[in-house]
C-alpha cells in the first residue's frame, strides 16, 4: 500500500511540474497579447466568458464545472495582473457579499477599492479611480436594489457583466448562548432574508439595521451581548464565532451583482442586454413596449418598474432581454422600441453569468 501511494504521489508531482510549465506558457502568451493591444483595455469580458463556457463543455470530471470556473478565473486573474492589476470598486467595507462577488468574478489578483455607498462605486469608475465596479442589483428574496437602478439610468457607465452569488447568512458573535444575545445588527436586506429564523430563535433580541453586514460584524465584535447577520467570510475578519449557519429563510437565496465599466462589450455568443425606458401614461402603453420584442423573437427575462423622478405616478421600466444589442433580431427590436417609447437607454450588453 505504501509503495502504491508513493507511485501515485510521484505521478502527481510530474503532473504538477507539467501544469506549472503550461500555466507559465499561458501567462507568457497573455503578456504578448497585452503588448499587442492598442486600446489599453485589459479585460475582455466576452473573451473570458467564451473561455469558461468552452472549458465547461470540455470538462469530464471529477472536478465540477463550478470548480473549473473558479480555477480558471484565478488563472486568468493572475495572467491579467502581469500586464497591470485591475482596480475594482465595490460596496464595502471588507467582508461584504459584494466583495465576495468581486473576488469570484475577477479572482484574487486585483486591487480592491472599498466604497461606503453604491453612489461611491459609480463615482470611482466614472472618475477613473477604478477600472470596474461591482454593485448589487437584485436579491431573489428581497427584490431589486432601487439605488442601483436609479443610478444606472442617470450614469454614463455601462454594464459590462453580471455575477450571481448564492447568499448564505450566518449568525456571528462572541458567545455561543443565543439566550444571552440582546442585540442583532445587520443590513436591512439581510434582516428581511432571515425573518422566520429570527422570529423563531431570537425573538427577544433587538434588531438594529446598519449600513452593511461587515459593519454589523464589527459592532458585534465590540459587544459580547450582541450578534451580527453576515457572511462566513466576516467571522475570521472580525474574530467572531459562527453561532448558526445558513439562517436565510430561502435555501435558494441569491443576489445578482452587476459589473460597471466604461467599455462596450462585444458579443460572446451567450449574452444579455439591459435597458431602461419610459412611455406615455395611456391605456396599452406597456403592451406596446413588449410588441417589438415578441415580433422579433426576443425573450424578455426581467421587467421591473420604478417611480420616475419627473412627476407623480410616472414610472420607468427596466428590462433584461436575451441576446446582444449587436445581434440582428435584438437590434431590430430595439429600433422599433425607440419608435413607441418616450425614452429608451441601453444600459449594456454583456455575457450571461456562468
Amino acid at each position: 500500500m505504501i509503495e502504491k501511494l508513493q507511485q501515485l504521489r510521484d505521478r502527481i508531482d510530474k503532473l504538477d511540474d507539467e501544469l506549472l510549465k503550461l500555466v507559465n506558457q499561458r501567462a507568457a502568451l497573455a503578456q504578448q497579447i497585452g503588448h499587442l493591444k492598442e486600446d489599453g483595455v485589459m479585460l475582455r469580458p466576452e473573451r473570458e466568458a467564451q473561455v469558461l463556457l468552452r472549458l465547461q463543455k470540455l470538462n469530464s470530471g471529477p472536478l465540477s464545472n463550478a470548480a473549473v470556473v473558479r480555477l480558471f478565473t484565478e488563472v486568468m486573474s493572475q495572467c491579467r495582473a502581469l500586464e497591470a492589476p485591475l482596480t475594482v470598486a465595490y460596496l464595502g467595507p471588507q467582508g461584504t457579499f459584494t466583495e465576495a462577488a468581486a473576488q469570484k468574478r475577477f479572482g484574487s489578483a486585483i486591487q480592491e477599492h472599498s466604497c461606503a455607498t453604491i453612489d461611491e462605486v459609480f463615482r470611482a469608475v466614472a472618475s477613473g479611480t477604478a477600472h470596474y465596479g461591482m454593485v448589487p442589483v437584485e436579491n431573489s428574496t428581497e427584490g431589486a436594489v432601487g439605488r442601483t437602478l436609479d443610478l444606472l439610468m442617470q450614469s454614463t457607465l455601462t454594464i459590462c457583466g453580471e455575477m450571481v452569488l448564492p447568499i448564505h447568512q450566518c449568525l456571528l458573535g462572541r458567545r455561543a448562548e443565543l439566550s444571552a444575545i440582546k442585540t442583532v445588527y445587520s443590513h436591512p436586506q439581510s434582516f428581511g432574508q432571515c425573518q422566520d429564523w429570527l422570529n423563531t430563535n431570537l425573538r427577544h433580541a433587538a434588531r438594529i439595521p446598519v449600513a452593511s453586514n461587515a459593519e454589523a460584524a464589527r459592532l458585534a465584535a465590540e459587544n459580547p451581548l450582541s450578534a451580527a447577520i453576515a457572511g462566513s467570510q466576516a467571522a475570521a475578519l472580525f474574530g467572531l464565532e459562527m453561532l448558526a449557519e445558513n439562517i436565510e429563510d430561502d435555501a435558494g437565496n441569491t443576489t445578482r451583482f452587476l459589473v460597471l465599466g466604461i467599455q462596450q462589450v462585444a458579443p460572446s455568443g451567450n449574452d444579455k442586454t439591459s435597458l431602461v425606458m419610459s412611455t406615455a401614461n395611456r391605456p396599452g402603453a406597456v403592451h406596446d413596449l413588449l410588441v417589438p420584442l415578441a415580433k422579433h423573437g426576443v425573450s424578455l427575462t426581467k421587467l421591473e418598474s420604478r417611480p420616475a423622478r419627473s412627476g407623480l405616478w410616472e414610472y420607468v421600466f427596466y428590462m433584461d432581454i436575451e441576446g446582444h444589442q449587436a445581434d440582428a433580431k435584438v437590434a431590430a427590436a430595439l429600433a422599433e422600441l425607440k419608435q413607441v417609447a418616450a425614452f429608451v437607454k441601453v444600459l449594456g450588453s454583456y455575457p450571461v453569468a456562468v
